[in-house]
């Protein structure tokens, strides 16, 4: 689903990502961590065609990057630090816009769908101004999904929320999971991470260190590996 070999970038004279190879499986819910600087926003920000490889090949869902972004595009999700919705319009609005940009069939059903997976259903004529963080991350992954990508990127969608807020959003992504979508999350929530994840991966010094599977720790945990991995 998502295949990279060798991907370097590089800005000006700074190298952040150094010959990365990655490479994951549909269906599967890869953790991305890392110390900050590592380059896991700027790696993302790849995947999501939003930035273009100084060097390597880079393809999603079966389609090349950059040359084939509007492909990609049509098959990605994406949830940011930025919620990228519209304030001055309510929930509902919002999909509705979002949904005429995709094409979305089934337009007011699918909406409605996703607004009861997310918990927003009995606010969507509510505007997007007076929602709280964790309400307006909830709809930032609606408008994600909306399209029924076939994967999401997640940047830490934790960031800024409480632990209630936290804690729903938990279940979201879990939802989200067991839809099959392929997922590739941020985070440097470990505990969070180890119980959402499938997969985890350590970038550091632009690379892929280490990659795990849950069960493969080998009796420890996953900060355990996350600190072997960067010491290595």
């Amino acid at each position: 689903m998502i295949e990279v070999y060798k991907l370097t970038k590089r800005f000006g004279t700074k190298t952040v990502l150094r010959g990365l190879d990655f490479d994951v499986r549909a269906g599967e819910f890869v953790a991305l961590l890392g110390p900050n600087g590592a380059g896991k926003t700027t790696f993302l920000r790849v995947l999501a065609s939003l930035s273009r490889p100084t060097f390597g090949e880079v393809t999603v869902a079966g389609h090349k990057l950059p040359a084939e972004s509007a492909q990609v595009r049509a098959r990605l999700g994406v949830v940011s630090h930025l919620p990228l919705l519209y304030a001055d319009l309510s929930a509902e609005e919002n999909l509705q816009f979002f949904a005429r940009l995709y094409a979305v069939s089934s337009l007011q059903s699918r909406i409605t769908e996703v607004l009861e997976l997310v918990g927003l259903d009995t606010r969507r004529k509510d505007l997007v101004r007076n929602f709280s963080r964790g309400m307006t991350q909830r709809l930032s992954i609606g408008r994600a999904i909306l399209h029924d990508p076939q994967v999401i990127l997640f940047d830490e969608p934790y960031t800024g929320l409480d632990q209630d807020a936290s804690e729903m959003l938990d279940d979201v992504l879990r939802t989200v999971a067991k839809q099959g979508r392929t997922v590739v999350m941020t985070s440097h929530d470990l505990a969070r991470a180890e119980d959402l994840a499938t997969r985890f991966d350590v970038l550091s010094r632009g690379v892929i260190a280490a990659s795990a599977t849950r069960d493969s720790f080998g009796g420890g945990n996953l900060l355990s590996f996350y600190k072997q991995a960067l010491a290595g």
